[in-house]
Formats: C-alpha cells, structure tokens, sequence
C-alpha cells in the first residue's frame, strides 16, 4: 500500500518525535496573499520602510502567516483524522521569519488520553518550527481529539501533560535590533501606547467579516493544511466543511487592528480554545481585553497580555461564557497571547 491514510489515535507513542515532510520557503508572495485573504493590516508587517526604522532589516512575514505554515506541515501526521483541533499553550515566537527563509516542523507527543466513548482520543503534540539554519523561529503545544480506526484498538496509559498558564513575560523573544524610539503613529494608523491600556480594559473591535466558502479554501490550500474536515463535505455528519481554527484566528486578529494598531508583534501564545465551530456564511467579529502588562528589557518595547475573542451573529456584547459557566454558542474563539507594543 503506498497510500497514506494518516495517523489514527492507536497510532501515536507517548515520547515519539514525528519529522513532517515538505519544508516550504517563503517569499513575498504569502504575505500578499495573508493581507488578500484577511486582511492584515499592522504596519510592521506591511512595510520594509516602517520595520527598518523600527530596527528590523525589513518586513518579516506576519507573525500568523509564519504560525499557519509551520502548523500546515503538521497536519499530514498529526490532525488529518482529526475530530476537531481543541487549544493552544506554551507558544513562543522566537526569531522573525524573512522572504527567502525555509520552514520546517517536528513534533514531539507529550500527552495523550482515550475519550470515554472509546472511538476517539486527545493527543497533545510540542511542534517546533525550524528555518534553514536550525534555528527553533517558534514552537507551541496543541492538542487534538483524533479518531480511533479500530474500536478495538487498546488505550495508551493516559498522560495529560502540565502545561503553564501564562508564558512568563521575562521569557519573551524581543527581535533583535527592535526599538519603538522613532515609532511613526500616524503611519501605523493609531496613537494608543503602552501606557494608554489598562487592566481589565476592553475593546469592542466594531467590524464584522463574513466567511465565504471559497477564501476559507485559498486560505487552508495556502497553508497546505489537508485535514479532512476542512475539504471533504462527507466527512462530517452534518455535511459541512469546518472552518480553519487558525483562519478565525487571524481574521481576528486582522479586526483587532480597530483599537489594537500599534499591538505589532505577537511574541508568545499563553493559551486558546476553538470553543464552537465555525461554518462558511458565519459573520465573524471581535473583541479584546487587557489581562495584563509587562515592562520589556527594551526601554522603548512593552508588552500587552490580551485576550482575543472572536464571536459570531446573535452575540451580545463582550459575549464569553453562560450562566452554566460554559462558552456560549455564539463564541467561537478565546486566545491568550503576549503582543509587543510602542512605550
């Protein structure tokens, strides 16, 4: 048999580390197409002109675009047979990606736990993206309910790895050569600084986006992401195509842009939930709240702890959990992430 099935949830080893196959390198062109599809919209990863007087040597890819590539290569070994992709924890963004840079993943299985069902199981995987120079540009922990192919297949022992809450800010990866002291606020669309966020502030990001079915195909295609439940209308009973979690990640994070321009750099994932799935025709919008604050070793560069909320149509405002504590059907997304910002 020279076909590829996948991986089913028997198949994977506590400790295992799985080398994912086909690097990529990345050019100019996923960035134009990152802006086409979402569309993005910070300053830094739009012009070489603002990055180099922000220190950089130009425009790294978006820090989304490099997370959807990495996670791309993934997929094949890890989620193809997936049920749903259930969250996020311990993510770093280490190094920027620049065009011309090539990608590649590895994942390490760190946790897994049959579901009481017994025809499916979470598997936990650390998945580290790597460039031409072996050096780690990020890593993140995800875990995935995968699908049992033998309902007979014998559970593993359950291990559900500790993970931390929050990626401490004194651990953050502050680009090298970075520095807001000649920050052009009006280039970058707002005047909002680190010291006029406060604890607990949050933020209406006013703007909606519907999901057509066709960019949410470009968008999986682009990342090359082949798990079945994004293209096979039979895969699923109800006979919809589910909707790239990272897809409502970045449209997020592009509405976020009304109220958040000048949070540029997203430097570390603490933790995020996929809490309902999302189907083409869903109107996507957004809010945010500010968790916490952080001064960086860099006098010019603080650092915001946010949380991103991506909601659907019927929401009411700041719409998070119900009375029963559970995520309420109309929000579809609750990220935690570290997003460095000009003091």
């Amino acid at each position: 048999m020279k076909t590829n099935p996948g991986r089913f949830f028997e198949d994977y080893t506590l400790g295992e580390t799985i080398l994912h196959a086909v690097p990529r390198t990345v050019s100019g062109g996923e960035r134009a197409l990152y802006h086409m599809l979402y569309p993005a919209r910070h300053a830094l990863y739009s012009s070489d002109e603002f990055a180099r007087r922000c220190g950089l040597p130009g425009s790294p890819l978006d820090d989304l675009a490099a997370f959807h590539i990495v996670f791309g290569k993934t997929v094949p070994d890890v989620s193809l047979n997936a049920v749903a992709n259930l969250g996020y924890a311990e993510g770093r963004w280490r190094l920027p990606v620049y065009p011309g840079d090539t990608l590649r993943s590895e994942s390490t299985v760190i946790g897994l736990k049959e579901n009481s069902n017994g025809t499916s199981g979470v598997v936990w995987v650390r998945t580290r993206g790597i460039n031409q120079h072996d050096e780690t540009v990020m890593d993140y922990v995800r875990w995935v309910m995968v699908r049992k192919g033998r309902a007979d297949a014998p559970a593993p022992v359950a291990h559900v790895p500790e993970l931390a809450a929050v990626v401490a800010p004194e651990t953050l990866a502050i680009p090298a050569g970075l520095t807001f002291a000649d920050y052009d606020f009006t280039l970058a669309g707002e005047r909002h600084r680190f010291s006029d966020y406060d604890i607990g502030e949050r933020i209406d990001h006013v703007d909606g986006i519907t999901i057509e079915q066709s960019e949410h195909m470009q968008a999986t295609r682009l990342w090359q992401n082949t798990a079945k439940v994004h293209f096979d209308a039979t895969f699923r009973e109800d006979g919809k195509r589910l909707i790239y979690g990272g897809h409502v990640i970045s449209l997020a994070r592009t509405l976020s842009f009304n109220g958040l321009a000048n949070a540029q750099m997203i430097v570390a994932l603490n933790a995020g939930a996929h809490a309902n799935p999302c189907f083409a025709g869903d109107t996507v919008k957004a809010w945010s709240e500010v968790l916490d604050k952080a001064e960086t070793s860099h006098p010019t560069v603080g650092a915001l702890r946010l949380r991103l909320v991506a909601v659907k149509q019927g929401a009411s405002p700041f719409d998070l959990r119900g009375a029963d504590g559970k995520y309420a059907p109309e929000v579809l997304l609750d990220l935690d992430y570290w997003a460095l910002v000009p003091r």
